[in-house]
């Protein structure tokens, strides 16, 4: 009797049956995170938008900032969430599979909502994606999905989350597989995440949410003359990320330093950022600031803006509060693309979208979402200007990065792998 080994390898037709049940899945999963996180985005989207016009018709709100702060760690510390990590948990929870509580849902919502009410000076994708992440990491907690399926589904929330917020479901899709590991992209997740963006998306816009879009009609012809220009534009931007991340880190070790106290720490952040209001004498640099954004595209935005907003937004994220840095990175970099049009002649339009593209990807060492962002929020008229604002703010930007859990996988500048944290 031969000792030959049975072959124990599986049949062809069970192995497709079983990678096409497993894409049927995600196709449900997907749709599913998409409707549940579209709604929760759409309510999301409308709380900052009715909290903010109620804080432009009502200025005195600005002087509350300070106990905004108080009930936001009060309500912190009451869940025992004592450091808050935000965003960089949900990039952990990516890589390390860690757990996400339930408890992070409303509060992120809850503590967001106050600090744009008052006037923190903030965004509020950032908590998009941790609202987005935490609803979809539960959710497949729920249904008993493992481990690696939780981390997929979890890219999935913040897709879904990102896209209902920005109306930019190209963008959202990438930047949750692009995210957490610069160099890497996570295509096992691209069908579930491509489809709770555009689901997402889609029913945050019936529900009346309305997209960021500042399309630039007008682009100068690509010639080496305005090459050059938007080349020099996109470095400087690279390196005004870099100095945004900075600031942001250092500005929390400070507040950390000085306050021990979370309480006295975000009450102390609230009363300087309600000083600088006054100093300042407008609500430019209060809340997200879009209107400024497209004050910028226009050519029209004051020329200190974006180094104004960059000191809003660290005194307010430092000291505690919550949103976002995105919208802020934005704001700066449509700002800063203003003032450069303005000093050496070139399309203000184009500029205000270089800046906020060069921006974007510095920070987020996202260039694929950058890209897709530039062409869903600007049109596709400037397409080699953004194909190279992206290529060269990514370079140039380094390793920084605004998430601390972030790694860069590969290196910027070499065929080699480092695996680092951002800077």
């Amino acid at each position: 009797m031969s000792n030959q080994i049975p072959n124990t390898e599986e049949p062809h037709y069970k192995h497709q049956i079983r990678r096409f049940t497993g894409i049927i899945k995600w196709l449900v999963l997907g749709v599913i995170v998409g409707i549940i996180i579209g709604a929760v985005g759409a309510a999301f989207f409308h709380g900052i938008r009715i909290v903010t016009q109620f804080r432009k018709a009502h200025s005195f709100m600005i002087f509350l900032l300070p106990l905004a702060g108080l009930i936001i760690v009060f309500l912190y510390r009451l869940s025992k969430e004592y450091e808050d990590t935000g965003t960089n948990l949900v990039i952990t929870t990516i890589s390390a599979g860690d757990h996400l509580p339930k408890r992070k849902i409303p509060l992120i919502f809850i503590a967001t909502i106050l600090t744009h009410l008052c006037g923190g000076s903030a965004g509020r994708e950032s908590a998009a994606l941790q609202l987005g992440g935490s609803i979809g990491h539960n959710f497949g907690e729920l249904i008993g999905l493992d481990e690696d399926d939780c981390k997929i589904i979890t890219m999935c929330g913040m897709s879904a989350a990102f896209a209902a917020l920005f109306g930019t479901p190209m963008a959202a899709a990438f930047l949750a597989m692009e995210i957490e590991a610069v160099g890497v992209m996570y295509y096992a997740a691209l069908i579930p995440c491509v489809l709770s963006a555009l689901v997402s998306s889609s029913l945050a816009s019936y529900l009346g949410t309305v997209p960021d879009v500042f399309t630039v009609s007008i682009v100068p012809e690509f010639t080496v003359d305005n090459a050059v220009k938007g080349s020099v534009l996109a470095v400087i931007c690279a390196l005004i990320s870099i100095l945004f991340c900075i600031v942001m880190k250092k500005s929390g070790e400070l507040y950390k330093k000085y306050f021990k106290n979370p309480y006295l720490r975000i009450f102390v952040g609230g009363c300087l950022v309600v000083l600088l209001t006054l100093l300042v004498g407008n609500n430019n640099y209060n809340g997200a600031g879009m209107d400024v954004i497209e004050l910028a595209t226009k050519g029209e935005a004051p020329y200190p803006a974006f180094a104004l907003k960059m000191l809003f937004t660290a005194v307010t994220m430092g000291a505690g509060y919550k949103g976002g840095e995105i919208i802020p990175a934005l704001y700066i970099g449509a700002t800063f693309g203003c003032l450069y049009s303005q000093i050496f002649g070139f399309n203000s339009a184009l500029c205000s979208a270089i800046g906020m593209g060069a921006l974007f990807c510095g920070i987020t060492n996202c260039p694929i979402s950058s890209l897709l962002l530039c062409f869903e929020m600007f049109g596709y008229n400037g397409m080699p200007y953004f194909l190279l604002t992206i290529a060269l703010s990514y370079t140039f930007s380094g390793y920084y990065g605004v998430y601390g859990s972030q790694k860069i996988m590969y290196s910027k500048f070499h065929n080699k792998y480092i695996n680092h944290k951002t800077r």
